[in-house]
């Protein structure tokens, strides 16, 4: 099921838009309803199977795991690399990561790519920490280099949606550079003060 139109801003699902039920495979295997029934969800959009700066943010949310899924949300990261490149890559995350080659979620939720993912003054300072921290964990053997030429491209921009159980979208942003996302306590503040809406469950969902 696709996202309502009837709340969005060019194509863009905005907070009151609500997510139809996608029954999902995680590169691991195991299934991934999103809307989740039972808890909220954070689907966040990164781009390429070992990119340097999706893995400088994903570290931090792997550091605070614990008080995420305390807090009732669950994360949900979807890539457009193709499942068996990103398993190289993912395989430690506690987690569900999603493939998305053909970029049909990108689409869907209206993510977008740009030049100005890189050459935006406000990335290049997080982007040189994440290239050297790539550097000397992949030259320590504890991470894999990405492809030199990732599928989808390295101008993805990042998006993150909090998603309630009965699908409707509580909060969503669309980064203007490739470091432009929610802070985990950015995520765990707008989990507290966002209070889950009574309605109905999306069409489809268990």
């Amino acid at each position: 099921m696709q996202t309502s139109r009837r709340r969005t801003r060019r194509g863009k699902p905005v907070p009151g838009a609500v997510v139809g039920a996608h029954d999902l495979t995680a590169v691991s295997g195991a299934r991934v309803a999103v809307p989740d029934g039972d808890r909220l969800t954070h689907l966040q959009f990164r781009r390429f199977a070992g990119c340097p700066i999706c893995n400088l943010h994903l570290q931090s949310v792997v550091r605070r795991h614990a008080e995420i899924a305390q807090a009732g949300i669950r994360e949900v990261v979807v890539f457009h690399s193709p499942a068996e490149e990103l398993r190289a890559h993912v395989t430690d995350l506690p987690f569900a990561v999603i493939a998305d080659p053909a970029k049909r979620l990108y689409a869907e939720f209206g993510v977008e790519s740009s030049p100005r993912a890189l050459l935006s003054l406000r990335a290049w300072a997080p982007t040189a920490r994440a290239v050297l921290r790539s550097a000397w964990t992949i030259l320590r053997g504890r991470e894999r280099p990405p492809a030199r030429r990732p599928h989808g491209g390295r101008l993805g921009l990042p998006a993150d949606f909090l998603i309630a159980p009965d699908g409707r979208v509580l909060a969503a942003k669309y980064g203007e550079h490739a470091y432009d996302q929610w802070s985990v306590d950015h995520l765990l503040e707008l989990a507290t003060r966002t209070p889950l809406p009574a309605g109905p469950r999306p069409e489809g969902a268990s």
